[in-house]
């Protein structure tokens, strides 16, 4: 279930935007959906990749991407890369001069999704496999923006302490998409505001 999409009236919004439509036009959903899907790709609605999850509906993921104001240059966490549709499309927003790492937990996906990604031509983005019981990637941290693509049913401090100051991260939390903006280091730097109802496959 979706809100209302957010509007940007001012022309750094409009530019926002624009970057977003034009990584989605540069990497559309069907090269990262399953043969019988693929022809299903331009339908605004999640579509089946296995294993339980889910390519999230493209009017989602581009309000997740706008929400999340990704910079070039930017050091971004993509949790739940699934296929690695955000994947790529993340490593568009932040060109060669960023890092994108996609995490996964099935085996099947990170396999899959690391191959869809490959075939961008976007070396400085890849998917790797997620460690059971560990969420994002702390070794790698902080980041600079974190994508979350599965809903989880509190806003995991795991992942918030794996923001870097000035950082941002977009996730679904208890049936709302949520925003939070990391200041500084203390627990009281960080603000949260939701961006309205959204569902997605449960976070593990």
């Amino acid at each position: 279930m979706d809100g209302t999409s957010r509007r940007y009236p001012d022309e750094r919004g409009a530019a926002r935007r624009d970057r977003v439509a034009a990584a989605m036009a540069a990497h559309g959903r069907r090269g990262f959906l399953r043969r019988h899907e693929a022809r299903r790709a331009d339908v605004d609605q999640p579509l089946p990749i296995g294993h339980g999850q889910t390519s999230s509906q493209p009017s989602t993921v581009a309000r997740m991407l706008r929400a999340l104001e990704v910079p070039v240059g930017a050091r971004v966490l993509d949790v739940g890369a699934g296929s690695g549709w955000t994947t790529a499309l993340l490593a568009h927003l932040v060109g060669p001069g960023g890092v994108v790492v996609g995490v996964e937990l099935e085996p099947d996906l990170v396999a899959w999704g690391g191959a869809n990604l490959a075939a961008t031509g976007q070396p400085w983005a890849r998917v790797v496999a997620a460690r059971p019981g560990v969420l994002g990637l702390p070794d790698e941290g902080p980041w600079d923006r974190v994508l979350v693509s599965a809903e989880a049913r509190e806003l995991p401090a795991a992942l918030v302490g794996q923001l870097a100051a000035g950082g941002i991260m977009v996730i679904p939390v208890a049936g709302e998409l949520l925003t939070v903006a990391r200041r500084g280091p203390a627990p009281s730097d960080v603000t949260v505001r939701s961006e309205g109802p959204h569902r997605f496959v449960p976070l593990r």
